[in-house]
């Protein structure tokens, strides 16, 4: 057992270099290997018993299960959130939405759709004095966010609520951030096997009827829960940005700004309330 003969297992699902990263995270987290060490053939000196846990590792990641999930973290903005299947993976694109964010000074902030704790837990950790409330629907998700929240040593408020029936507030916030359900349904066929099968659906897929549903829910409760002069950030889908943008222009918010991704797609809003 090698580490070319690891990654090669993978090629079928992943990218050579794709298949090399995974392989290498598996052994430096679960094993604690140094590059140096993969490079220099360590992985040939492991136990029987290591050998026997990492063959069961490779096992399951060749049937597509996410290395997250095997190894029960993921990595985001230099930490290390804990996940598990039924909570959506942070995503690399999702840290560039959190360096926007962090611009703003001590203030009050709302995750809408929070999942793990990343971005809220993230924001509070970078942000000085700043106030974090985040919001799920699940209570196994708000287990696990709150999990992250206390081993990262972040002061985030979390409760259970439902993003399409939020309360009557008005003037709380300053900031509001939400990365919700937006794939749309004629995306699916597209989608990686690891992603589909695994991942949970309800935080992936957009209502079937209107994918930008939850966009325009979180809109209206923002237009109202918002301070004046406070903004609302989007994480999005680049198929939903005209609908959703128009939206937000016809309930009243203003200096709509969109930004690209690392990948170049349309991927991030902010606009301001009056």
């Amino acid at each position: 057992m090698t580490y070319e003969t690891l990654w090669h297992r993978l090629t079928d699902l992943y990218e050579a270099d794709e298949a090399k990263a995974i392989v290498r995270w598996v052994l430096d987290v679960r094993f604690g290997m140094s590059l140096a060490d993969i490079l220099c053939g360590k992985v040939t000196e492991l136990s029987a018993n290591d050998q026997e846990e990492l063959e069961k590792i490779m096992q399951r990641l060749e049937k597509g299960e996410p290395v997250q999930y095997i190894i029960g973290v993921a990595d985001f903005c230099g930490r290390q959130f804990h996940v598990a299947p039924g909570v959506l993976i942070p995503r690399p694109e999702t840290a560039e939405l959190c360096r926007w964010i962090t611009s703003h000074g001590d203030c009050e902030v709302l995750d809408i759709g929070t999942g793990s704790g990343c971005i809220a837990i993230t924001l509070a950790l970078e942000i000085p004095e700043t106030k974090v409330t985040a919001w799920d629907i699940s209570d196994t998700v708000l287990c696990v966010a709150r999990q992250n929240a206390e081993a990262l040593g972040a002061d985030v408020t979390f409760k259970h609520q439902d993003a399409l029936n939020p309360p009557a507030d008005a003037g709380r916030w300053d900031v509001i951030v939400s990365n919700p359900p937006y794939i749309c349904t004629e995306e699916r066929d597209g989608m990686a096997k690891n992603v589909l099968d695994y991942e949970p659906h309800e935080a992936l897929f957009g209502p079937e009827e209107d994918p930008a549903l939850f966009y325009k829910r979180i809109g209206d409760y923002a237009i109202r829960a918002l301070k004046s002069g406070g903004y609302l950030y989007y994480e999005l889908n680049p198929l939903t940005v005209d609908d959703v943008s128009t939206y937000l222009h016809k309930i009243g918010f203003t200096e709509i700004e969109i930004r690209e991704d690392q990948y170049g797609k349309q991927r991030f809003l902010k606009t301001k309330k009056i």
